[in-house]
């Protein structure tokens, strides 16, 4: 069963796991500089060539700032998709629309949390790190699709972050605790959104033809090439970063780029195209799109 849950089940959940930014990360909080921030499942950041050991520290610290930003920077598209998606629904469905409202408040309320989090990096680390955008223009790119691909993008983005959790953060116990509990309660959250998600695509894909479903899918492959794209972008600016950070150049930069551009492929679309409720799902509205994804997810591997 690729799902088994409703929107007051979704709505009482949320309401149980509801948090308050200042339990998280306070205004006065640091950031301990001392640990890893990522697992290495996700930053590999040990496997990166031609790095010393402190480099090895430094990045990932930076792939930790890539991570949560970049998290912000999607949580600036999947805000104002789901209030658009929520309208419609005013004089429908209760239980619908305050979940999908809870669901907006939180993304809003996680987009404050990864602002503190950049404002805690920037006051620790001492270097600035870059990220793309701004995030208005990629959200305006994303949201120019078809209403149904970006919201399989989005499904795509809330499973990946409940695999990340649970299979490499989860049980890791080098990583900087507060860091830890930063994405613990960004999982808490996001665990019900995936639920959400799923129900929204599922809504959006009701009633259309086989050839528009494969058009939406087509679309939403388009957003993954595009924000692999940012990704690459990315790559380069830790590395800029990086040498500014520890003070001294990399030997084969381009090297380095390309590795960590294929880490980041896989982190942020190849492990979410594979998961398996985001499998089922696009099986359950369309075999031959499915299959079409999982052909594309060869190459974010």
């Amino acid at each position: 069963m690729y799902r088994d849950f409703t929107y007051p089940d979704v709505l009482a959940s949320s309401e149980r796991s509801n948090w308050r930014l200042d339990d998280v990360l306070g205004p006065n909080d640091r950031l301990d500089f001392s640990h890893r921030f990522m697992p290495e499942a996700l930053a590999r950041t040990d496997a990166a060539p031609g790095l010393e050991t402190r480099q090895r520290l430094v990045l990932n610290q930076i792939i930790g700032h890539q991570y949560l930003s970049l998290f912000g920077v999607i949580e600036e598209f999947i805000l104002p998709f789901v209030l658009d998606h929520a309208r419609p629904q005013l004089d429908s469905d209760d239980y619908r629309v305050r979940a999908l409202l809870q669901f907006a408040g939180e993304e809003a309320k996680h987009i404050q949390l990864f602002r503190r989090f950049r404002q805690a990096f920037a006051d620790g680390f001492g270097t600035p790190c870059q990220i793309i955008g701004p995030a208005q223009a990629i959200a305006a790119e994303v949201l120019r699709h078809d209403p149904l691909a970006v919201a399989i993008a989005i499904l795509h983005i809330e499973w990946m972050t409940q695999s990340h959790y649970l299979d490499s953060v989860k049980d890791d116990g080098q990583i900087d605790p507060r860091f830890k509990s930063l994405l613990r309660h960004h999982w808490m959250e996001e665990a019900q959104h995936a639920k959400l998600d799923t129900l929204m695509v599922l809504a959006l894909a009701e009633g259309r033809s086989e050839p528009s479903i494969l058009n939406a899918t087509k679309e939403y492959l388009e957003i993954c090439e595009f924000l692999d794209a940012g990704l690459a972008q990315q790559a380069e600016l830790n590395l800029v970063a990086l040498q500014q950070a520890s003070g001294s150049s990399v030997a084969n930069p381009e090297t380095l780029i390309a590795q960590q551009h294929r880490a980041a492929r896989w982190t942020y679309l190849g492990s979410g195209m594979v998961h398996d409720k985001f499998v089922g799902t696009l099986a359950n509205i369309s075999p031959a799109a499915q299959a079409f994804v999982s052909t594309a997810a060869m190459r974010f591997s």
